[in-house]
């Protein structure tokens, strides 16, 4: 089955290091308008689909806080729920991980 293109993006991520190779400033950029900007960490995963892999870039800058990386996690874990829930339809599934999202605010102590 042939796949016919009719648009191309790129997302670009720019990240500065130090002299320790720490990153220090990430920033990205859409090329077609979709937003740019500063950003203290990124989790890039993409799926490998003839290795059937996940591969993974997860980066943060060292000013990123304790705090901040807790409630980016808490973030990330909704966001997967929801992105699961639209590409699989298994919404149980998707419940599940909400509550597991609300249980690890509760244990960083993030959510009251």
């Amino acid at each position: 089955m042939s796949k016919e293109v009719v648009k191309k993006t790129t997302i670009n991520l720019e990240v500065g290091l130090d002299e320790n190779q720490v990153p220090v400033e990430m920033k990205w950029h859409a090329s077609d308008g979709g937003g740019e900007g500063e950003c203290k960490a990124f989790m890039l995963s993409i799926w490998d689909g003839a290795e059937e892999n996940a591969m993974r870039i997860d980066l943060w800058d060292k000013e990123m806080s304790v705090y901040d990386m807790q409630r980016f996690f808490h973030q990330t874990i909704l966001t997967m729920a929801d992105t699961f829930d639209r590409a699989t339809g298994q919404g149980d599934v998707s419940k599940e991980m909400r509550e597991y999202a609300e249980n690890f605010g509760k244990k960083t102590g993030i959510l009251g």
